[in-house]
């Protein structure tokens, strides 16, 4: 029995459409990039290559700049994420906070120790997964590898990447969260949990902004993008490796009503890795995306 309802691990896509215009309309923002006329759906990067073409040519349009040869072995991709998805996803993220409310005899958590307790949980889902992938993957290679892609010079290509990755991202929820409300009909969405969290005191804000902005995305990126798109590029082509692990990224947030928001949300982190070939670019974009929901769940 759930004694708590524990926050998204990952934010609601729908806040940034429903409480950005809110937040804007009381106090606009000095942020460019929050501007509706100024996100241009172009922004995202689309370019082709084949394997054939030389090195010269893949610096511009080396699309995509993935290993031919994934870090593990085709054969046991998918039983490694079920084993992540059953002993660690699922038992952390939904109910770690219940069972941290049952050993303080607590039914209801408060924002702060809920915090802490997401924190840790979050900590030890990390960790926890990062000895796991380094366990299944092929001998000598080491993780880290995932965050050096194949740059320009002083990493350019990896900083264009994430501006237009960013870009096309507030869009595209921009785009699909109003089609969505046109189609279905608006939705009363709000995220009172995190808001009260983030208000309760300084402890809790850091450690969300911990959560949200480091943890969160670094574990999804290395998972979703690192582990499964590379793995399954490896043996198909970056298009359908793109579309697959996005759609697995959106199903397993259960989350029915957000389904296609985390869908392109997938797509545009998978497109940009591909694109730049280094895991920084994603990481970059999915916590910058998280932290601009912090900062406007906070001040609306």
């Amino acid at each position: 029995m759930m004694l708590v309802h524990p926050p998204r691990a990952y934010p609601n896509p729908i806040i940034l459409c429903r409480d950005l215009g809110k937040f804007l309309t009381a106090s606009p923002s000095p942020c460019p990039l929050l501007l509706p006329s100024q996100l241009r759906p172009s922004a995202s990067p689309k370019r082709r290559c084949s394997k054939n073409e030389n090195t010269h040519e893949e610096s511009f349009q080396g699309f995509p700049a993935l290993p031919s040869d994934g870090p593990w072995d085709s054969e046991s991709v998918w039983s490694t994420f079920a084993f992540y998805l059953l002993s660690l996803h699922i038992p952390l993220s939904f109910g770690g906070l219940s069972v941290v409310a049952h050993v303080l005899h607590r039914p209801v958590l408060d924002p702060q120790t809920e915090a802490l307790s997401l924190f840790g949980i979050q900590v030890f889902e990390f960790f926890g997964t990062l000895c796991l992938l380094k366990s299944t993957a092929k001998p000598q290679y080491k993780l880290i590898s995932l965050f050096k892609g194949n740059r320009l010079s002083n990493g350019t290509k990896t900083w264009v990447a994430s501006a237009l990755g960013f870009c096309s991202l507030i869009f595209l929820v921009f785009l699909t969260s109003f089609l969505a409300d046109r189609v279905i009909g608006p939705k009363a969405v709000n995220n009172l949990i995190l808001k009260e969290i983030l208000l309760s005191s300084d402890i809790s804000r850091a450690a969300c902004v911990l959560v949200y902005c480091i943890i969160t995305p670094l574990l999804e990126e290395i998972v979703y993008r690192g582990f499964l798109l590379t793995s399954i590029s490896s043996t198909s082509k970056w298009q359908q490796a793109v579309l697959l692990s996005s759609a697995i990224f959106s199903a397993v947030h259960f989350s029915g009503e957000n389904s296609l928001q985390l869908f392109v949300i997938g797509c545009v982190l998978g497109c940009s890795y591909c694109w730049s070939g280094d895991l920084s670019t994603s990481f970059l974009i999915h916590s910058l995306y998280n932290a601009l929901i912090l900062v406007i769940t906070y001040a609306s």
